[in-house]
């Protein structure tokens, strides 16, 4: 929309003429509720009734599914309701004892002894998977070289031996982070269900620290909680991990500073450079571990089990070494290098809860070492240039919490903002930041239904709060109904989300709602 130009009073663009806006507003809202409420002429889809509870677990042991169904509820000249009418949700049940028959055994076997075929010859039956539905109950003849499809399989069924999807009506469904099969809902870096990475800091460096000697350097403290760890260098160094799993004081309590650990064996030595209490060889030994690389030997490359999470190592056939782990770990590692030549850098990042990050600041300074400031990041983080070091930066304090939004469902509440609005169109949000009291979406336009005047490809969508209703995840596209907001002397153009507003993920059904809100608006 145009450059932004300091911030002035602002009023809503249809109301440039000065005629009072609530007047519009009310008979906009009485026209919805005569139209929407009392039957009118409207066409649309019928309401569907709230869902109903959630049956019992389909499998006695290992997974299975229950599902839970909805009526559609219409007026004659009403069309049928948009969406499914049954919902999924994976459910887990105690492992089936050894020797138990699998599922699709099971329903295979239903038809050992039976005639088939036409013919009045037996066979007997076991699941073949070499068939192109997956989801069909395919059996093979013991003994011979054909199969038979007797049809579906029964719901819940696993797709395939170790798959995790499960069959529903013929299809193979996996689970979203929300349990529901077929759901596309993911965790973000943060561990959220269908979270937009918000919750939590990015905690991203090169350690250069080292001195001209060789042995054990403390590279950082890795807290309690983090996730998507990976740690990486290019040379003939070799990463180590220390754990805290032992008695007495936290892990950062037992080294007072940082510095080189030097030694004969795990538990057999000292710390140079730095001061070292009592208990620091206790940790390093018997009251604590090393995962790998310690006691001053090399350990293969491998997955190994720390902190309740896995640790992957992995040394390429060039002198490239890396870890990763995806959390989230529940309690403190330290990440070492084992020093055989001159430090050229070693990257690592992590996501950390914000609510953590304060701790981590104040173990990292009792240390001795020089935290970055963590960027909090809304996209995917780049890799690092192994010459960058992020700047130190004044902690963000945490914010509040945001309060939940009201509920934005249904049709008058499309058409009252679909009527009302100056832009609706179809919209993937590629960005998002929080200025003050405001939020303010990059989004890339895709479709536009209605405009007041041109749309760009790439356009700025404010927010009113740093709590936006609804909020819009990064990577998602969105049906969105905005306002034009111009200030008084033209200086400034902005496309306004209002609080509670319609903004809805994009599906073909609600592009359909759309399209059907278009008709019914007032001349």
């Amino acid at each position: 929309m145009g450059k932004l130009r300091p911030e002035k009073e602002e009023h809503l663009a249809p109301c440039h003429t000065r005629r009072p806006c609530s007047l519009w507003n009310l008979l906009l809202l009485l026209w919805t509720f005569l139209n929407c409420g009392l039957g009118g002429n409207a066409q649309g889809p019928g309401e569907w009734t709230p869902w109903g509870s959630w049956s019992r677990c389909s499998s006695s042991c290992g997974r299975g599914l229950s599902v839970r169904s909805r009526r559609c509820i219409r007026f004659p000249r009403e069309e049928l309701c948009w969406g499914d009418t049954h919902e999924y949700r994976l459910c887990q049940q105690p492992d089936c004892p050894p020797g138990a028959m699998p599922f699709r055994d099971l329903q295979c076997a239903l038809y050992n002894g039976h005639p088939v075929l036409g013919t009045q010859k037996t066979y007997q039956w076991v699941p073949f998977y070499g068939a192109p539905n997956q989801c069909d109950l395919n059996c093979l003849a013991v003994g011979h070289d054909f199969y038979h499809s007797f049809g579906r399989v029964l719901d819940g069924t696993p797709c395939s031996p170790g798959a995790q999807g499960l069959c529903v009506a013929g299809r193979c469904l996996s689970a979203g982070c929300d349990g529901l099969l077929g759901s596309d809902a993911r965790e973000d870096r943060c561990g959220r269900c269908g979270g937009a990475n918000d919750s939590c800091l990015f905690v991203q460096r090169v350690f250069r620290d080292a001195g001209a000697f060789g042995g054990y350097w403390n590279v950082t403290l890795i807290p309690e909680g983090a996730r998507h760890i990976r740690a990486a260098h290019r040379s003939r160094n070799h990463l180590g991990i220390a754990g805290s799993e032992g008695r007495g004081a936290p892990l950062a309590a037992r080294i007072s500073r940082g510095g080189r650990w030097q030694g004969r064996g795990c538990g057999q030595g000292q710390f140079q450079g730095a001061r070292a209490d009592p208990s620091l060889a206790a940790l390093m030994g018997g009251d604590g571990r090393y995962v790998l690389n310690g006691n001053w030997a090399v350990s293969p490359a491998g997955t190994y089990e720390a902190a309740g999470t896995h640790v992957v190592y992995t040394r390429a056939t060039g002198p490239e070494e890396t870890l990763r782990a995806a959390g989230p770990t529940s309690e403190d590692l330290l990440l070492q290098v084992l020093l055989q030549e001159p430090n050229p850098g070693i990257e690592f990042e992590f996501w950390l809860p914000r609510e953590r990050y304060g701790p981590f600041q104040a173990q990292a300074q009792v240390l001795g070492w020089s935290p970055r400031q963590p960027q909090p990041r809304e996209l995917e983080p780049q890799p690092l240039e192994s010459s960058t070091v992020i700047p130190p930066r004044t902690p963000i304090p945490t914010p509040e919490p945001c309060p939940p939004c009201p509920d934005t469902r249904g049709r008058a509440h499309r058409l009252l903002h679909y009527c009302g609005s100056d832009f609706v169109f179809r919209a993937r949000v590629l960005g998002r930041v929080r200025q003050a009291q405001e939020t303010r979406y990059e989004v890339r336009v895709q479709l536009i239904y209605k405009n007041h005047s041109p749309l760009r490809a790439l356009e700025y969508v404010w927010a009113p709060s740093r709590c936006p209703c609804p909020p819009l995840a990064l990577h998602r596209d969105y049906l969105l109904a905005a306002r034009r907001l111009i200030s008084p002397d033209g200086t400034q153009d902005r496309l306004l989300l209002p609080h509670a507003g319609y903004a809805r993920p994009w599906s073909p059904a609600e592009d359909s709602r759309v399209r059907l809100a278009a008709r019914h608006c007032p001349l």
